[in-house]
C-alpha cells in the first residue's frame, strides 16, 4: 500500500492539474462563442452568395460554360485537397476525425493527390504520410479575415485554371453545435450549379454588362467566400471541441481525487488501527509483566 505521503502528493498534483484543466475549459468556452458568433452570422450571406450565383449562371438556354470556375472535367486526373486542422492540441478527436475523414477519401479516389494544408497538426501527418503539400498554413488567427483567405483562394484558383488539377477538395469541420461537429470533404471547384434555373425563380432578371462579366468578379470571391466559412466552421468545431475535451478531465480529474481520498482515509484508517493494536499488544505485555512478578 502507498504511503500517506505519496497519496497526499498524487492528490495534490491531480487538484493542480483539475484546476488547469478548468480554466482552459473557461478561455474555450468564451472563445468558442465568439467563433459560434461569426460562423453563424456569415452563414446567411454564404447562402443568398449561392443564391446570387445560382440565378446568374443558371440562365435560359445556356449552352455554354459561361467561366472556367465552372467548368467541368470530363476526366479528373488530378485533385488538390485543402485540409484544415488546428495548431494545438487538447482538442479530443477534433484531428483525428477529420484526418481520418480526409485520408479515406484520398484512398476511395484513386486519384493523384495534392494537399493545401492549414494548421500543424495536418501538415504534420500528411508529411509524415508522403503527401505532396504545395502550400501550407499555420498560426492563423484565431478571428480569421477574409484577408487570411486570400492566399489560399488564389493557389486553388491558380491550380484550377491552369488545368494541374481537374477538382478541388475542401476539407474541414461542419459546425453543428457544442456537442456536435462533423468532419466532411465538400467540392469547391468547380464550382456546381444547377443546369436548370431555380424552381424559385418567378422572374428572368436583366444584367449589366452581361452574365459573363459578373461571373467573373463574383466566382473568385466566392471561392474565398467559401474557404472562410469552411475556416469559422473549424475554428468553431475546434473550441467546442476543446471546450467538452477540457470539461470531461476536469469531470475525470475529480473522480480521480475521490477515488485518491478514499485511498487515503482507508490507509490512514488502517495506520490508526495499527497503532492502536501496537498499543493495546503493549499494554497486555506489560500487564502480564507485573503479574508474573
Amino acid at each position: 500500500m502507498a504511503t500517506l505521503r505519496a497519496i497526499q502528493r498524487r492528490i495534490k498534483s491531480v487538484r493542480n492539474i483539475s484546476q488547469v484543466t478548468r480554466a482552459m475549459e473557461m478561455v474555450a468556452a468564451s472563445k468558442m462563442r465568439r467563433a459560434q458568433q461569426a460562423t453563424l452570422a456569415s452563414r446567411a450571406y454564404a447562402e443568398k452568395s449561392w443564391q446570387v450565383l445560382n440565378y446568374v449562371a443558371a440562365q435560359p438556354g445556356r449552352g455554354k460554360t459561361l467561366h472556367p470556375l465552372l467548368e467541368e472535367r470530363e476526366q479528373v486526373k488530378n485533385i488538390l485537397v485543402i485540409l484544415m486542422t488546428s495548431d494545438r492540441g487538447l482538442c479530443g478527436a477534433f484531428n483525428m476525425n477529420i484526418l481520418r475523414t480526409t485520408f479515406d477519401f484520398i484512398k476511395q479516389s484513386e486519384k493523384p493527390v495534392k494537399m493545401v494544408t492549414v494548421g500543424r497538426r495536418g501538415r504534420d501527418l500528411a508529411m509524415r504520410s508522403g503527401k505532396e503539400i504545395i502550400a501550407e498554413f499555420t498560426g492563423l488567427s484565431e478571428k480569421p479575415k477574409m484577408l487570411d483567405i486570400g492566399p489560399i483562394a488564389k493557389i486553388a484558383i491558380e491550380e484550377f485554371t491552369s488545368g494541374r488539377v481537374d477538382q478541388v477538395e475542401i476539407a474541414y469541420t461542419d459546425f453543428v453545435n457544442v456537442i456536435k461537429q462533423v468532419p466532411q470533404v465538400k467540392q469547391l471547384l468547380p464550382i456546381v450549379t444547377p443546369k436548370e434555373r431555380p424552381a424559385d425563380a418567378s422572374a428572368v432578371y436583366l444584367y449589366e454588362p452581361n452574365p459573363e462579366a459578373i461571373l467573373d468578379s463574383i466566382l473568385p470571391r466566392f471561392t474565398e467566400l467559401q474557404i472562410y466559412q469552411a475556416l469559422l466552421e473549424s475554428v468553431a468545431s475546434e473550441h467546442s471541441a476543446r471546450m467538452v475535451a477540457m470539461r470531461n478531465a476536469t469531470e475525470n480529474a475529480r473522480e480521480l481525487i475521490d477515488g485518491l481520498s478514499l485511498v487515503y482515509n482507508k490507509a490512514r484508517q488502517w495506520n490508526i488501527t495499527k497503532e492502536m493494536l501496537d498499543i493495546a499488544g503493549g499494554a497486555e505485555a506489560l500487564r502480564q509483566a507485573l503479574a508474573a512478578k
